[in-house]
């Protein structure tokens, strides 16, 4: 079901009283194209105006299935599956499967892995929902009982594709032509109107930046030829869907064979399916993926202008004229375009094309290539075409190497000669746009030396140059990364101590939402019914990272229609700073944030006001609309800036075990290095969402997608004066949340309550993705400055190290964090000499908060790295070193306390040992001899770190304790006023803290029960409770949970026990690396986890996997990149990169310690929600492993800097060779900035 909406809306829309179908915006649709043929498709429903819908059927996931009527087998699958945690991504991937299974009834495995290339999922690890769909691709699926296309636009779909279409909004004209004609004519009148076919760009423009287009003719259903071979060339229509693209056939040959490959790694699914040849030419973004090929290919356009002439103009190097400009005419209108077959194979004709992004799949490219040489018999250049992407502002051509190139014989002279006119060919200015420079110059002849090397092949496979051969270790750098298809075994004890048959405790049962996910019936903030009267709120932003307001004018704002009012801090009754901290100095504001900023803004995304209207829209548009004036003052980004600027926060910790400075003085040999690790954004899929709704006698009744209802309950009564006993703070469920929805939501939720009482109606808040991205902070950056002092053999003897944390502009959980870092700077290793110091740098970027891992994660980082350079520079294998200093049972820590039961060591054996550790590192080795390219990296690491779990096993221990099914009992939503006093589900203690506290609330029914139960032993737990009832028992107990009453710790003296018990756990992981660009993939990961007695397997594999994962992604993929002048370039998918399915093991076990307890927490059990993401450090140091192995076959040092994440620029200047030699490094000059700074 969708509302019909004006044009500028942009988006289907779904009435609030549906949940979406896409809470991942995927959704399929499909349409007559032929009679008695209809095509399924899935695409972002970000990108389908409503206006282009017309005669298609949609389908959502409602559609195929729901738990009123019947689950279809894709749903019931994922469910069951363990697919599905948070639930908010799960929605997309149903509608991903079914839309595989509606085309394919026995997808292949490799349809399968990539049919998920558009969705994305941040909690499960993606492997429980590949291996779940994997039972697809055996037995047949059945589409009969499907719903069928609708009869009415199966009869009527001639006449509805062609019906000449117009919708007229208040600020947009929609136009639907059926023809050429009609479409010239549209030209004609509008000249300045822009074409829309996929609707991928302006979609994504008008939504993320609130841009507005006049005037939208829409031509994707244009009932012209869409392809056409000739004897010669292939014309193609401009509205050819790039899915439909990537059916050339081989029999066009080496062009449309690198055009096939490089639509591999076009976008995903849901963009290939609606985005266009056409309009992929016409946007002349600089880093297209097909332009390079267009244009090395010689492709001819031909183009129409307005009074009907036609003319063709060959993609030539004076195309692209300047930034997102063409040599098309304004006039004119791109018809189709002719791609020209390469000639028969005896004349020596050979095409490739080349892309690298940060993320192979579904990822923007940083510098892609089309390459295309013609050689005679001779092996002599006759003709060459060399065109880049992510080089210029435009997409460009090689011209002075392609010129003084013909004429040379294919040789290594060729290729050094060749190398060293491109450096020249290709400058690139140190502040370039995208930045990386020297890795986007060092690709360019990386790539080229894959063309020539491929080339050569072909050459002598052909007979035509068989003196001159490629060597088997050259060889590899043709040979690209291939994903191989998912293999994955979990093992772990099933429950042995059962008190009655129904029990589910230790079972792996399917966790009470699932279901919910798999239909889109779990019901999210801002998917609840608005209450009559309800308002939407538009923040304000700042747009400066450091600046006074000189003024605020929502005059504008005020005036458009259906905008209610402009809130600001003058509105605010009562406290107008939130995050107090009784450690603070107590000064006003001082390390705090403000609800409003009043008079000075401290980052860009820092909230001004806020706008209330009738509708989202109307509330977005006159956010944009008010007015603010700054005074600019040089802001603090970076640690770096800190130091030098002396900013830091009040709180500098020091540990100290030992005498440092005398072991360092006798250690046989020291190190000196440094390290930085990098932010990283939770990117929860839910973004930050608050309802807030007056009641009666000034009450105040929230919804928020929170982890910290108590905290966000006072936090409120602060700011509007209120006592608690009137606020009530309610969470159903969260999309994600990570840590990022602790103290952060408050940003958010306090404005609103603000404006909700201030106009004494609802008001709700759903930021966007960029909204959220440039508001709420990330991981802690953080500096590590090390020196260690150690044996001949490898014995640590000393570490004294210095951390520096980015907190951003308040302290939020900051100290918190730094206090975890300096802890937990041990890892998993005896250090006897040892010395922590830690900063808080004040720095003018979003505040920085609480993430999985909560620090130990950067710490490790660097410690993991200490250990790796100790073992490069001694030549031991890293895994043996880390094995000598690795903690034993007894032994004490750097802060005084007893390891009383550690099982690391069981950990690492076990890992060990399934891994094959010993076989597939010789392999390794044997590889890295055969090939000089690509190499291969294995690294095992350890985990000690103190408690965390998840809380979807409470229904399990209430099961238990009151010996009734679980399918009786329902978790219900949280809120302040049934618990009230809570505390914040993080630091990953729900375990210990919330299913204690169930099981204390069911102890106490069972003994409020028993008289009744000895006098009826046998009854149904129905009449049990019926007899109860008529006895007049109270059926209803409140339990109470006080954990750790032992720990006394203080960080500033060193004295207590600060944790109960530690989570231990080893990984091995094998990595391969593409040298020339950067490029891995992880072949294996091998996990061993001490969970204590497990409460739940399921929940407990599925936390591993997915902290697994996420923390992969924080070591080797997801940059966030900030701008000198604190500007967030990274605000949304499209430029902040998480890992997709393409990125996981492609082997991942994950085992449960067996035989292992803790009698300091619940039946046993051990807290896994953050541990296993530390887990992710072997990939890190099977990456550096196989750098080493690189830079050893260049005769280079063992010893080099890897900060995280390693992303391919850092991964290749690493594996520094003659070609990062022939470029030279960047210098920037005082006046000139970097694109991007690190944090």
């Amino acid at each position: 079901m969708v509302s019909v909406c004006p044009p500028d809306g942009n988006r289907i829309q779904y009435p609030f009283y549906l949940p979406p179908a896409l809470h991942d915006c995927v959704l399929p649709s499909s349409e007559q194209t032929k009679l008695d043929q209809n095509t399924l498709r899935i695409a972002n429903a970000c990108l389908l105006p409503v206006c282009s819908l017309h005669g298609a059927a949609v389908t959502t996931v409602e559609g195929i299935g729901s738990l009123r009527t019947k689950l279809h087998p894709v749903q019931e699958r994922i469910a069951s599956a363990h697919g599905t945690q948070c639930g908010f991504c799960t929605p997309g991937f149903v509608m991903s499967m079914y839309t595989l299974l509606r085309n394919s009834s026995t997808p292949s495995l490799h349809q399968l892995h990539t049919a998920f290339d558009g969705n994305l999922c941040r909690c499960t690890g993606y492997r429980p929902i590949l291996q779940g769909f994997k039972c697809f691709t055996k037995n047949s699926y059945d589409p009969t009982q499907e719903p069928i296309f609708p009869p009415f636009l199966k009869v009527s779909w001639r006449k509805l594709h062609n019906q000449f279409l117009q919708f007229v909004g208040p600020r947009v004209t929609w136009y639907r032509p059926t023809s050429l004609a009609e479409l010239l004519e549209i030209k004609r009148k509008n000249p300045n109107c822009k074409i829309v076919v996929g609707n991928t760009e302006i979609g994504k423009t008008s939504s993320t930046y609130s841009i507005i287009f006049y005037l939208l003719p829409y031509t994707s259903r244009f009932p012209q030829f869409f392809f056409f071979k000739h004897q010669h060339f292939t014309l193609i229509n401009i509205s050819l869907h790039i899915t439909d693209a990537a059916l050339f056939s081989e029999e066009t040959t080496r062009v449309f064979t690198a055009f096939v490959e490089m639509l591999r790694w076009f976008a995903g699914n849901q963009i290939r399916n609606v985005a266009s040849l056409g309009g992929n030419i016409m946007t002349a973004s600089p880093i297209s993926d097909l332009n390079p090929l267009l244009l090395a290919c010689g492709a001819v356009l031909q183009l129409v202008s307005q009074d009907g002439t036609l003319r063709t103009r060959k993609m030539d190097p004076s195309f692209f004229v300047s930034y997102r400009q063409t040599g098309v005419l304004p006039t004119e209108i791109l018809l189709s375009v002719l791609i020209p077959f390469s000639k028969k194979a005896r004349s020596n004709e050979y095409f490739f094309g080349y892309k690298q992004s940060t993320r192979k799949e579904d990822d923007i490219a940083i510098v892609n290539a089309g390459m295309r040489v013609e050689l005679d018999t001779l092996g002599t250049v006759k003709d060459l075409a060399l065109a880049f992407g992510g080089m210029a502002a435009t997409t460009v051509m090689a011209t002075k190497t392609m010129k003084q190139l013909i004429g040379c014989t294919w040789s290594d002279d060729l290729l050094r000669r060749a190398c060293e006119l491109l450096t020249s060919d290709l400058p690139l200015p140190p502040d370039s746009p995208g930045g990386v420079v020297e890795y986007r110059r060092t690709l360019t002849l990386s790539f080229f030396f894959k063309f020539y090397t491929a080339v050569l092949q072909r050459l002598h496979q052909e007979g035509v140059m068989t003196k001159v051969a490629v060597s088997c270790a050259d060889a590899s750098a043709t040979k690209p990364l291939e994903r191989e298809p998912l293999e994955a075994v979990q093992w772990f004890e099933a429950g042995s101590d059962a008190q009655w048959p129904e029990d589910a405790l230790r079972l792996p049962v399917v966790h009470q939402s699932a279901y919910k996910h798999a239909t889109g019936e779990a019901v999210y903030v801002d998917d609840m019914a608005p209450r009559r009267g309800e308002l939407y709120l538009a923040l304000v932003l700042s747009t400066k990272a450091r600046a006074k307001l000189e003024s605020v004018n929502p005059e504008e704002a005020l005036g458009i229609p259906g905008v209610v009012d402009f809130v600001t801090h003058k509105d605010v009754p009562g406290e107008k700073f939130f995050g107090k901290d009784p450690t603070l100095p107590q000064v006003v504001g001082e390390g705090l944030d403000e609800v409003f900023a009043s008079t000075e803004v401290l980052h860009q995304g820092q909230v001004i006001g806020a706008v209330v209207a009738e509708t989202q829209v109307q509330a977005q548009r006159a956010a944009q609309a008010v007015k603010v004036k700054y005074i600019e003052l040089e802001p603090v980004i970076t640690i770096q800036d800190a130091i030098q600027k002396n900013s830091f926060f009040p709180f500098h910790p020091t540990i100290c075990r030992g005498d440092v400075e005398v072991a360092l003085s006798a250690a046989a040999h020291t190190l000196e290095g440094e390290m930085r690790v990098g932010a990283q954004e939770h990117f929860y899929l839910e973004t930050q969402v608050t309802r807030a709704c007056p009641g009666e006698d000034g009450e105040l009744e929230v919804f928020c997608s929170t982890q910290a209802l108590t905290q966000l309950q006072t936090s409120i009564g602060a700011v509007l004066k209120l006592p608690l006993s009137k606020i009530t703070c309610r969470a159903k469920r969260l999309g994600g949340g990570f840590g990022g929805k602790e103290t952060r939501p408050n940003a958010l939720a306090l404005p609103v309550a603000v404006a909700a009482m201030k106009l004494g109606r609802p008001v709700r808040c759903s930021l966007s993705r960029d909204e959220d991205m440039m508001m709420t902070g990330t991981r802690h950056p953080l500096l590590g400055r090390y020196k260690v002092g150690f044996t001949s053999k490898g014995i640590l003897q000393a570490l004294d190290v210095e951390y520096f944390l980015n907190a951003g502009a308040s302290v939020d959980l900051s100290y918190d964090v730094l206090g975890r870092v300096v802890l937990d700077t041990d890892a998993a290793y005896l250090i006897p000499n040892l010395r922590v110091k830690g900063h808080v740098c004040k720095t003018n970027l979003p505040s920085n908060t609480a993430f999985r891992g909560f620090g130990h994660p950067q710490m490790l980082a660097v410690v993991e790295t200490v250990v790796s350079q100790v073992a490069a520079y001694l030549n031991l294998p890293a895994e043996q070193v880390r094995l000598l200093n690795m903690y034993k049972k007894g032994d004490i820590t750097h802060y005084n306390q007893r390891l009383e039961e550690c099982n690391l060591r069981r950990c690492w054996d076990d890992v060990v040992q399934q891994s094959d550790y010993q076989q597939r590192r010789r392999e390794v080795e044997q590889f890295n001899k055969e090939n000089r390219w690509k190499k291969r990296g294995i690294a095992v690491t350890p985990v000690k770190f103190a408690p965390g779990t998840n809380s979807s096993f409470f229904y399990q221990v209430a099961s238990r304790v009151l010996q009734v099914p679980i399918s009786k009992i329902r978790v219900d939503e949280t809120s302040t006023a049934t618990v009230p006093n809570a505390f914040a589900s993080n630091a990953s203690v729900s375990s210990d803290l919330y299913a204690a506290a169930v099981m204390d609330a069911c102890n106490k029914l069972v003994e409020q029960l028993r008289p009744v139960k000895t006098q009826m032993p046998k009854v149904t737990w129905e009449e049990l409770i019926k007899a109860a009832h008529q006895a007049k028992i109270s059926l209803s107990a409140t339990g109470h949970f006080v954990s750790n009453s032992d720990l006394d710790y203080d960080i500033l003296t060193n004295t207590g026990r600060p944790y109960s018990y530690f989570t231990f756990g080893a990984a091995c992981s094998v990595v391969e690396i593409d040298c020339l660009t950067g490029d891995h993939q992880v072949l294996s990961t091998d996990i061993v986890m001490d969970v204590g007695k497990s409460l739940s397997p399921a929940i407990d594999i599925g936390q591993i996997e997915g902290a697994f994962v996420q923390g992969y992604g924080l070591l080797m993929l997801e940059q966030y990149m900030v701008q000198p002048n604190g500007t967030l370039l990274t605000r949304g998918p499209g430029t902040y990169k998480i890992p997709s399915a393409g990125n996981i093991p492609q082997r991942f076990n994950v085992t449960l310690l067996r035989e292992s307890g803790n009698p300091r927490a619940l039946y046993s059990s051990k807290g896994v929600g953050e541990p296993p993401l530390l887990l992710a450090m072997s990939v890190l140091m099977a990456v550096r492993h196989a750098i080493t192995a690189a830079r050893m076959d260049a005769g280079l040092s063992p010893l080099f800097p890897l900060d995280t994440p390693a992303t391919p620029a850092r991964i290749r200047m690493a594996c520094a060779d003659h070609f990062t030699r022939m470029i030279e490094t960047t210098k920037t000059e005082n006046n000139i900035k970097p694109w991007f700074v690190d944090l």
